[in-house]
């Protein structure tokens, strides 16, 4: 079968999960007791920021294959299309977190509430970059580019498909072109996206390995959920020429891109006496003090059992190990994605709680007790998790129906079928 589509069956379950998440999103809503409704906004926030980065990270790692002659990818590539297409939820998501911001609706970000940084030094310095109307331009900029430069590669593989012919390589060098200059701009963009997304959460920190450590968990993140997929559509018939060679390279991505992520997780904590960076120690002591189940627990889900798994060189090749590491990763990342936003969002509503009461009617010792959903993921996380896979994986499966799943006419095609590692 060359051509996907989307059965009553799968359907329904992925309307199932997206209904878990709805309620999910309804139950935290209506029993969040955090100012602002902190538990809500920080899972949504989680959310966004999980599936976008999966979303950005597919279209990186197409570049990756356009830009260098990657031909082995070519038989699974549209999969990747669809995914990186998906930037379009992750600008849906974006939006109702401004308008939040400009609304008040939420109080995520310690630096959106300008009563207080006129009171703080240090926030009165970074105001010019830490700012509504600047969180904004660079979220549209960012997002709006990387939607943009995949609409334009889904284009050109379409076009190839209808008027292209073997060995004409008219649309793959300005599929190239445009995978080359999409790397570039993911690299930059993204570290001034993920500074104000992610890393402004804890506004009186810094690093300069923070964009790299979450653009490398997305990377993980995204590969696993490429495998789940393409193993999934195996199973029903689909993807023949995608065989167990192709998965072996996915799965040599999936160890390096874990070695690189933990050397990161290294190197931005042993920064701090390397570099006598003291600023940093804040962030970290925050997570090792309350949340070292999670803090400790990440290096071994995200490192150690990958590394003892997939170093063997036949690991990789197997069905099996590959379903039961790209589950174990995707939750992982998102456990360290949840390590990264929570306590951030909690300091932010204690500081704020602490230093005025309009906000809501629990004073910063109230606000300490009432931290469910925020020291471990809770049922409602979970199932906010499972809502957003869920519409994740149907809009994905959407775009995918829309087009033939080999394309036929990319000159890399029998290079891809034929690929062979061992």
């Amino acid at each position: 079968m060359n051509t996907f589509t989307l059965k009553g069956k799968e359907r329904n379950v992925l309307f199932g999960m997206m209904a878990i998440g709805l309620i999910s999103m309804i139950l935290t809503y209506m029993t969040d007791s955090l100012p602002g409704k902190a538990r809500f906004w920080s899972n949504f926030l989680h959310e966004s920021l999980f599936f976008t980065g999966i979303a950005t990270m597919a279209l990186f790692y197409l570049g990756t294959g356009l830009a260098g002659y990657g031909g082995y990818m070519s038989v699974f590539k549209r999969v990747l299309e669809a995914m990186m297409l998906q930037l379009k939820l992750g600008i849906a998501f974006f939006l109702i977190l401004i308008i939040g911001i400009y609304m008040k609706w939420h109080h995520l970000y310690l630096w959106a509430d300008e009563t207080f940084v006129s009171q703080d030094k240090v926030l009165m310095g970074k105001s010019g970059f830490l700012n509504p109307n600047m969180y904004t331009l660079f979220t549209i900029l960012a997002l709006g580019v990387w939607f943009f430069m995949a609409s334009r590669i889904r284009k050109l593989s379409l076009q190839e498909d209808a008027q292209g012919k073997f060995s004409d390589y008219r649309f793959a060098r300005k599929m190239m072109g445009l995978g080359a200059v999409s790397l570039a701009l993911i690299g930059y963009l993204s570290a001034v996206g993920i500074w104000q997304w992610l890393m402004s959460l804890d506004p009186h920190w810094y690093s300069t390995l923070f964009a790299w450590y979450t653009g490398a968990s997305w990377f993980v993140a995204m590969l696993c959920l490429l495998v789940l997929l393409l193993l999934y559509l195996k199973s029903q018939g689909y993807m023949p020429y995608f065989t167990k060679e192709h998965m072996h390279d996915i799965g040599k991505f999936i160890f390096g891109i874990s070695i690189f992520w933990s050397y990161l997780w290294f190197s931005q904590y042993m920064l701090i006496w390397y570099g006598n960076v003291g600023e940093e120690t804040i962030y970290f002591k925050a997570r090792v003090d309350h949340y070292p189940v999670l803090f400790y627990g990440n290096l071994i889900i995200n490192f150690v059992i990958p590394f003892l798994v997939l170093l063997p060189n036949t690991t990789k090749r197997f069905k099996g190990t590959m379903v039961f590491i790209s589950i174990l990763l995707l939750l992982g990342h998102w456990i360290d994605l949840f390590l990264m936003v929570k306590p951030g969002v909690l300091h932010t509503v204690q500081e704020l709680s602490g230093a005025h009461e309009t906000i809501g009617e629990h004073g910063a010792h109230e606000v300490t007790q009432a931290i469910s959903g925020f020291t471990l993921p809770g049922f409602l996380e979970l199932g906010t998790f499972i809502g957003f896979l869920g519409f994740f994986v149907y809009m994905t499966f959407r775009d995918l129906s829309k087009a033939s799943l080999a394309p036929m006419n990319d000159p890399y095609i029998e290079e891809s079928i034929h690929h062979h590692v061992i």
